[in-house]
Order: structure tokens, then C-alpha cells, then sequence
């Protein structure tokens, strides 16, 4: 594609435009192309694929009970002893696993939107021995790809009631 020339108008637009301008340094001012010279040639550019990427280091897998990395002694102490309250509250008595995922889902994302810190889910207890299927299901639900960026901690706020889970969200960015 050929570039027109400039109009006597266009090049003193552009000195006066250029004049306010503080160069960086080492840099030079660009002037216009005199008329008639030829476009300069196209920058070559790496294709985005062989760009370098710094891989996103994925979080640490995370357990119900189990103090995280980067989080202080003092918070870990007040959200595993029940002292940190929680802000808002999901029962998911009653639903199906489909349903209570899509609600967890949704929890935690509008939780997160809202800036909330902690918040609380309750599972039940269940009638088997380790528990009902969305309890047992809830610690791999927080470690999926699109919940477990916005968890930061998680337990249950009193040894006897393995029913409920606080989780502490991540700031957002």
C-alpha cells in the first residue's frame, strides 16, 4: 500500500504538533517522509506464537483444613477458629451435585466481584461415612481451573461440624 504525500498544511500540522513532544532518550525526532520518497519498508514482527510466554504458575491444589502458603499465622488462626465471620452464606442442602456446583459456581463468583473476604458454604454432614456426595465433592469443586483462582483458604469453622466450610477468597486484582 503506497503512502500519499504530505500537503504543506499536514507537514506544519504535524512540526507543530512534534514541538510539544519530549523525546525519550537516545530517541530522535520523526519527521515526515520528504514527498515523493518511497514508503518505508514494512517491520517485520515475530509471529505470536514464537513470542517467549511466561507460564501462569498454577496455585497450589487446595485442602479443607490445610493452612496455605502466603497467607499470615494471625488470619489462618481467626478463619480456622470460626472468629473471621463470614460475610455470606450458601446452603446447598437439598440439590444435586449438578446444581450445587452451578451454585457454588456462581456463590463465589458474585462473592468475588463483590470484594468479599469470607464466606461460607454449607455441604451437611450426609448420611455415609465420609459424608454426603457434596461434601465429599466440594474440596475438588474448589480445585477446578475456574473456581480455584479466586479461593485462597479453606475450613471448617469448628472441628465438630464438618457440615460447613469457610473459605477465604482472594483479593481481587
Amino acid at each position: 500500500m503506497a503512502r500519499r504525500a504530505l500537503n504543506e498544511t499536514e507537514r506544519t500540522d504535524w512540526a507543530r504538533f512534534t514541538q510539544g513532544i519530549t523525546l525519550l532518550p537516545g530517541r530522535t525526532r520523526l519527521d515526515p517522509p520528504p514527498e515523493g520518497a518511497p514508503p518505508p519498508p514494512p517491520r517485520e514482527t515475530a509471529p505470536a506464537s514464537a513470542l517467549p510466554r511466561t507460564p501462569a504458575r498454577p496455585a497450589a491444589p487446595l485442602s479443607v483444613g490445610v493452612a496455605p502458603g502466603g497467607l499470615d499465622s494471625g488470619s489462618w488462626t481467626r478463619l480456622r477458629s470460626g472468629r473471621m465471620p463470614p460475610a455470606r452464606t450458601l446452603d446447598l442442602h437439598g440439590r444435586t451435585a449438578d446444581r450445587a456446583f452451578r451454585a457454588l459456581h456462581a456463590f463465589l463468583v458474585a462473592a468475588h466481584n463483590d470484594r468479599l473476604r469470607c464466606v461460607e458454604v454449607i455441604t451437611g454432614r450426609g448420611s455415609g461415612e465420609a459424608g454426603g456426595v457434596i461434601r465429599r465433592e466440594l474440596p475438588i469443586w474448589l480445585n477446578l481451573p475456574e473456581l480455584r483462582p479466586l479461593v485462597l483458604a479453606a475450613t471448617h469453622p469448628h472441628p465438630a461440624n464438618p457440615g460447613a466450610v469457610r473459605l477465604l477468597l482472594r483479593r481481587p486484582r
